[in-house]
């Protein structure tokens, strides 16, 4: 597998310089005759399938429509670079080129991946595939582990069950609990990334220590590629496990839209912050919602933290402050707890499940939804409609239903 991904890098090096030296864009049907002659040229370039060969300059042009988009959008971003030896980490087989060969009864997750210029490969199967296979995606990671990405197509049921609007939730966002929801619960920051910071540190103390270019240096890397996976796979572990027990225990979400790389910009703690990795949270909330027919409702998030849940008045509060007294209703309670309720608040008011502060019921409009494919679920909303509740639970209860990696 190693040569079929070296002759890709090659295919994908080639077609990148054509595209640098032309003025003009060239059409890519154009680019796609060569592939028979390069392989009269380059004879292991026969070894590859067809449509890996073709998927390679789609992958090409995938990146420069990507970088176009990413500057049309005011963002920094240089040319594509030539990839070097190790940067090119996967190939496709497309529709056609591939099998999978299953064990026995006895070792279900065992069996094998035929690939075609490639032969029959021992995999273990995690979970058991279910619809027509249209893709395998094989790729390479840092650590040297190769892995097959199965891409199937099946009808899956819509779930057309009535949502109970009284399983609604808000979600605070911050580092020293990770969330803190409307109904007090409480989930701690992880830290992944400072609990192996120091074996981090040593294995790149070992690799700078290697003379460059030798096995040594090489294995070496492997090793601290390989320490980079495991904080990335305690971290995602972490965030499937909370995504995945917020999506089953509540119909509505409501979630700050933050700005997360303007707050990490010149603040001391921003190495936390990128460790939370809270727009990876969020993106898992947001497919499992849509799996799970719920509703994830992004809100503004300005005066989220000094505004009252009771009275709705601001009280200013520097960050050190870590409790609300409201001097206008007395409210005490948690700064995080308070965030949360108020974030819970304007996710209801948005997809018009509550009464506004000012405008009587029966007069206030239902605003749209981001999320379009909930806006034709709104009249069974309505119709489930019993009023807010809060149900304020203790820290224990939900942390004893999250597992922690």
């Amino acid at each position: 597998m190693l040569s079929v991904l070296e002759e890709c890098r090659w295919l994908y090096n080639f077609f990148l310089g054509i595209v640098k030296c032309c003025i003009k864009m060239p059409d890519s049907e154009l680019l796609q005759e060569m592939i028979p002659a390069l392989c009269r040229y380059r004879q292991r370039l026969e070894s590859v399938h067809s449509k890996t060969r073709q998927y390679v300059l789609y992958q090409l042009y995938a990146n420069i429509r990507g970088l176009a988009a990413k500057k049309r959008r005011g963002e920094r971003g240089g040319p594509l670079r030539f990839k070097g030896r190790g940067w090119y980490k996967t190939f496709v087989y497309n529709q056609t080129g591939f099998k999978i060969i299953r064990g026995p009864k006895q070792t279900r997750q065992m069996g094998h991946l035929g690939l075609s210029g490639i032969g029959d490969i021992p995999i273990r199967l995690h979970r058991s595939i279910e619809g027509d296979i249209k893709q395998v995606v094989i790729k390479r990671t840092a650590a040297a582990k190769w892995f097959a990405f199965i891409q199937v197509e099946r009808d899956r049921p819509i779930n057309i069950a009535p949502i109970d609007v009284n399983k609604h939730v808000g979600l605070d966002m911050g580092i020293m609990s990770f969330v803190y929801d409307s109904n007090g619960g409480c989930v701690d920051h992880p830290h992944n990334f400072d609990r192996l910071r120091g074996k981090l540190a040593d294995e790149q103390r070992k690799l700078m220590k290697k003379q460059k270019h030798s096995k040594n240096r090489l294995k070496q890397r492997v090793r601290v590629a390989a320490v980079h996976e495991k904080i990335s796979n305690a971290r995602n572990d972490f965030l499937h496990k909370l995504s995945r027990h917020y999506v089953d225990g509540y119909d509505v979400i409501g979630m700050e839209g933050l700005r997360i790389q303007s707050l990490m910009r010149g603040i001391p703690n921003a190495r936390n912050m990128a460790d939370a990795s809270w727009g990876r949270f969020f993106n898992m909330l947001e497919y499992k919602a849509e799996n799970a027919c719920s509703l994830v409702v992004e809100v503004p998030s300005p005066y989220s933290s000094v505004e009252c849940s009771r009275c709705h008045r601001l009280v200013p509060k520097t960050l050190a402050m870590r409790t609300h007294c409201c001097s206008y209703c007395g409210l005490t309670i948690n700064r995080d707890h308070n965030s949360a309720i108020v974030i819970d608040q304007r996710a209801m008011r948005k997809v018009g499940l509550e009464e506004s502060e000012s405008t009587p019921v029966e007069m206030e409009p239902l605003l749209v939804s981001d999320n379009e494919q909930a806006w034709s679920r709104k009249q069974e909303l309505l119709q489930t409609a019993t009023g807010e509740a809060h149900g304020f639970h203790s820290r224990s209860k939900i942390l004893e239903n999250v597992p922690t990696t």
